[in-house]
């Protein structure tokens, strides 16, 4: 499991996904399927992740309407930004088609 901020072009979303890269071919077409074509991501560590957002993570990942390849933590900039300092983000991955 990969969790990512990924930067787009209306504000950063926290997702996690089962893809083993975020650049996968089948990922992009998830994110393009939201409408997200052109992005930057960077990766954070899980438990880091599932330490800071405690209940909410799990109640996500157990989420039946969502599909295990790709489900969106956070959508709120805000909180994405109070959480994780640039320090634990991963090296950047930019993309566009």
């Amino acid at each position: 499991m990969k969790v990512a901020i990924i930067f787009t072009g209306t504000g950063p979303i926290l997702v996690l996904t089962s893809y083993e890269s975020l650049t996968d071919p089948a990922f992009i077409d998830k994110l393009a399927a939201k409408g997200i074509k052109k992005f930057i991501a960077s990766e954070l560590p899980l438990e880091t992740v599932k330490e800071r957002y405690g209940k909410h993570f799990t109640v996500i990942m157990g989420d039946l309407y969502q599909t295990d390849d790709l489900r969106v933590l956070d959508y709120n900039g805000y909180n994405i930004f109070k959480n994780f300092s640039f320090s634990e983000m991963g090296k950047p991955i930019y993309y566009e088609p």
